[in-house]
């Protein structure tokens, strides 16, 4: 049987890189949030922290890096998760930007486009 360079069948490996946890501590990661390196690695940084920071130097989906690594998205999101809260990398969710581009205008320039209407 071929084995990738981490698969799931090893989940006591899976455990160790976690730490032990399951869950990441960034619930708004999902499959498409893309993710930026803001720092090079250090020396005594964790393997997998240290691969990540090395794909990150341009943006790269969650689902990219999870298939780079050949581990699971879910812990993949946890190591993450350790490297947005020590500032070495930033999250950019596409579903914020779309946000940002559609909010409405300022109310108050609402209302002054609605008297200049009906001046006319």
């Amino acid at each position: 049987m071929v084995r990738g360079p981490l698969s799931s069948e090893e989940p006591d490996r899976l455990y160790t890189v976690t730490r032990g946890r399951s869950q990441a501590d960034e619930p708004d990661l999902d499959l498409v949030t893309l993710i930026v390196g803001n720092a090079e690695s250090e020396p005594g940084m964790q393997s997998e922290h240290v691969r990540i920071l090395s794909m990150c130097r341009n943006p790269v989906a969650v689902v990219e890096i999870s298939a780079e690594l050949g581990m699971p998205v879910g812990v993949v999101k946890i190591l993450l998760s350790d490297l947005i809260r020590a500032g070495k990398v930033s999250a950019r969710h596409p579903s914020s930007a779309t946000r940002a581009r559609t909010q409405l205008p300022d109310v108050a320039i609402l209302r002054k486009v609605l008297v200049g209407l009906h001046n006319l």
